[in-house]
């Protein structure tokens, strides 16, 4: 709906949400993978891996890096498992105590009103959530009893910590905010100051600011080195041209991300035929801190060959209206 009220641009790169649904598709060459998406995925398959183990060495983050149903279902299972298992107990504990019987008015039970599982089941609830209707309740008659109760509090405040803590990891990540952190689709090499350079887009629809952002970037291609040996995926890093010396900016508007193409670029020998036949891809890396929660975040794209244009300039976005600077979107990605 924003795009068609020009408030977002159509051609640009809006990570991490469906492709199918908001993600331009780009036409690559045939057999030619993707490392990293254009929505930021990387594109690697994990096979083979015989430690399986090492995943559950780190209970929490394998929590949090499930999808949203997989931990609805454990956040579920955990507590009517821990549920039913004490239900179980405290029939046990009412079986072996006697208290299923009927007996006189003098019985004292170890816990008041449990006459089958389904009211031990009951009381388990009660007792883990603190409900407290007042019905059944535990007696001084049983130290199992109050061992066993003692037990589930515990066990029931290790779950909700534990379970609770990942749902709010899983709705505080910080890749979320990377949604509104754009980049233009195509990147473009043309000179700029006498100087060759290549050069892509960035922006932030946010108002609230990244802090410390910096921008990297990597060209991934297929190598071979002096000896032989092929290296399919050689990541080289190249240098921005930022007259501070770092690769941080300033993010409150759109900026051009520049890479000057000189001789200790692996960008230099490529004409504007190599480039088109060349498997090359520049990975570009965004990251800062989010200002509302400071929580690190960031937000990557790349581009293929056939993603990058020569000869051609990004049109400018940012304009002086009534004392202030607009920037308009609709021009993102032009």
């Amino acid at each position: 709906m924003l795009s068609r009220k020009g408030l977002i641009p159509e051609d640009y790169l809006l990570t991490r949400l469906a492709e199918d649904v908001l993600q331009p598709k780009y036409k690559t060459k045939q057999g030619k993978a993707r490392f990293v998406g254009k929505n930021g995925a990387c594109n690697v398959a994990h096979t083979n891996i015989r430690e399986q183990g090492r995943f559950l060495q780190d209970v929490f983050t394998t929590l949090v890096d499930l999808k949203w149903l997989h931990t609805l279902i454990i956040f579920t299972m955990s507590f009517l498992c821990s549920w039913l298992l004490f239900g179980m107990i405290w029939w046990l504990v009412a079986f072996a105590h006697g208290d299923l019987d009927q007996k006189g008015d003098d019985f004292v039970p170890c816990v008041t009103d449990i006459h089958s599982f389904s009211s031990a089941f009951l009381f388990s609830i009660e007792v883990q959530v603190t409900i407290g209707f007042g019905g059944r309740m535990i007696t001084e008659e049983c130290v199992s009893a109050i061992v066993i109760l003692i037990l589930q509090n515990i066990v029931g405040l290790v779950i909700n910590a534990i379970m609770l803590g990942c749902i709010f990891m899983k709705t505080a990540q910080a890749n979320r905010r990377a949604e509104t952190l754009i980049f233009s689709k195509h990147g473009v090499i043309s000179l700029r100051n006498n100087r060759l350079c290549f050069m892509i887009r960035i922006g932030d629809l946010r108002k609230s600011m990244i802090i410390s952002a910096t921008v990297r970037m990597q060209v991934v291609r297929r190598t071979t080195t002096d000896e032989g040996e092929v290296v399919p995926l050689d990541q080289i890093d190249i240098h921005m041209d930022n007259p501070v010396g770092t690769n941080g900016i300033f993010l409150v508007s759109p900026l051009i991300i520049t890479h000057v193409i000189d001789k200790a670029s692996p960008l230099y020998n490529l004409s504007p035929d190599d480039l088109q036949q060349q498997d090359i891809e520049v990975i570009v890396v965004l990251e800062g801190v989010v200002e509302t929660t400071g929580i690190t975040t960031q937000a990557r794209t790349s581009y293929v060959s056939e993603e990058i244009l020569w000869g051609q300039r990004f049109v400018p976005t940012v304009s002086e209206e009534d004392g202030m600077y607009a920037v308009d979107y609709s021009k993102f990605g032009n």
